[in-house]
């Protein structure tokens, strides 16, 4: 009698599954297969991510790992000269395949290629020639005999920086083509190759952070290329970059689009990056280790989260362009009710969080419980921006957004210098933290009135 209960309920589960992912709209099974599809992917690439943090501090020391943390954070700066770009892209290609032009779509992937080419050539010859004038064992608050090391370990980490900005455009169409596990798939690769480097390095040599820029910025620089060669050969056929297709009157389009990103990826770098170097300037870059650390751990579940929402932006993207509002409020709504799991996971992290340090990084750095509750709470601010800013960013509803990451331009650094110096580490990321619940509060009353229709002025912009 148990066997036949159990029998029964197995082909039920089974139809209950084999119905979720295959009924309903077109656009909705393909949300369903890539959240699945990403979460196998993204829990490898986490736990990956996980291994690789121990494994890094054991190789060089949690200082030298905290330089390497910082320079990374002021050369991630040079993302600047993306202009919107790729997220230009990102909607530009989502439109063109939604109205079935093919060859427009190929002509803006061709464009976006060639611009970012040209742009990160003179970034790289401007930076060769600045970096020599640099003191970065004073920018990075080291001892003045590390300054010809990190002079080299920034030319290393700001070249392979700016390759990985061309070469990543090829997830960028992957994403809008409504892909984005194969992104993810990419991405996986890059860590695996990356943590097999690092743990060779382990083996063989002594701790050495050029080795450590190498294996951590030229292995998934190798991976885009292979997969970027395999991809336009095959599935992405149609789009593949061709000189002839280049064509410098659409780049209009794209940074009309892109420009108003750009301004929003300032302020996300600014409420980001600078938190490393501020960090590094107050307490020292062992400290940056601390705090990154605890991000690091947090991060696992943002990371679990935006696997549902990575599908949404160019899906509402298409769902918009074909005015479909009714999908677009269902999903945006279910969205919302998920975050509230969300929260659940994120207390229960909190709880834990103490034991699950010991067990990663043992003695080696202490996290305190103050740190690790402040980053709990910023974490929930930012998934809750992900849920409007996947809405706002893929319908192209964007102008609130700049003029609110242009004020945090200029009030995040000494916001968070302040408190940084008043209240210690904790101040950093609450600077971040109320900026992001301002955000969150204005953001939420904009999807409401666009869902709604009501949206006017600014609010519809």
């Amino acid at each position: 009698m148990d066997l036949i209960l159990f029998k029964a309920t197995s082909i039920k589960i089974r139809q209950i599954l084999t119905d979720f992912f295959t009924k309903g709209q077109d656009r909705s099974i393909k949300i369903k297969k890539n959240i699945l599809a990403s979460f196998v992917i993204k829990g490898l690439s986490i736990a990956i991510s996980l291994v690789l943090v121990p494994l890094t501090i054991n190789y060089v020391n949690p200082t030298q790992y905290g330089i390497w943390l910082t320079l990374s954070s002021i050369v991630a700066w040079l993302s600047f000269f993306d202009i919107g770009l790729g997220n230009g892209l990102r909607n530009k290609f989502a439109q063109a395949l939604a109205k079935e032009k093919f060859k427009l779509a190929r002509i803006y992937v061709s464009t976006t290629y060639a611009i970012l080419s040209i742009i990160i050539t003179v970034i790289l010859i401007l930076f060769f020639y600045i970096n020599s004038f640099l003191d970065w064992s004073k920018i990075l608050n080291t001892p003045a005999s590390m300054a010809s090391e990190l002079s080299v370990l920034s030319l290393l980490v700001a070249i392979f920086f700016c390759f990985q900005l061309v070469l990543k455009l090829i997830t960028t169409i992957i994403i809008a083509n409504q892909q984005p596990w194969e992104a993810s798939f990419i991405n996986l690769i890059g860590s695996i190759v990356s943590l097999t480097v690092i743990f060779i390095l382990t083996k063989t040599t002594v701790g050495n952070l050029i080795y450590l820029a190498i294996a951590i910025g030229l292995t998934p620089c190798l991976v885009l290329i292979i997969f970027s060669y395999f991809l336009f050969r095959t599935t992405y056929k149609s789009f593949i970059p061709s000189l002839k297709l280049v064509n410098f009157k659409y780049a209009k389009n794209l940074l009309k689009t892109g420009g108003s990103f750009f301004i929003i990826q300032i302020g996300t770098i600014v409420l980001f990056q600078t938190d490393n170097i501020l960090i590094s300037q107050i307490f020292g870059p062992q400290e940056v280790t601390t705090f990154n650390i605890a991000y690091k751990l947090f991060l696992t579940l943002l990371m679990l989260f935006e696997i549902i929402m990575a599908p949404l932006w160019s899906a509402f993207t298409e769902a918009y362009e074909k005015n479909d509002m009714r999908w677009i409020n269902d999903v945006f709504t279910k969205t919302k009710k998920y975050w509230l799991y969300f929260v659940f996971a994120t207390i229960a992290l909190l709880t834990i969080s103490p034991i699950i340090f010991k067990l990663w990084i043992g003695e080696s750095v202490h996290i305190p419980m103050s740190l690790s509750f402040v980053m709990s709470i910023f974490i929930l601010g930012n998934s809750w921006m992900m849920i409007h800013c996947s809405l706002l960013n893929g319908i192209g509803k964007i102008r609130l957004q700049v003029y609110i990451y242009v004020v945090t331009i200029f009030v995040n650094i000494p916001l968070a210098y302040l408190l940084g110096k008043s209240i210690g580490l904790v101040g950093i990321i609450l600077s971040n933290l109320l900026i992001y619940f301002i955000m969150g509060v204005v953001l939420s009353i904009q999807s409401k009135k666009i869902i709604y229709r009501s949206a006017t002025g600014l609010w519809n912009k």
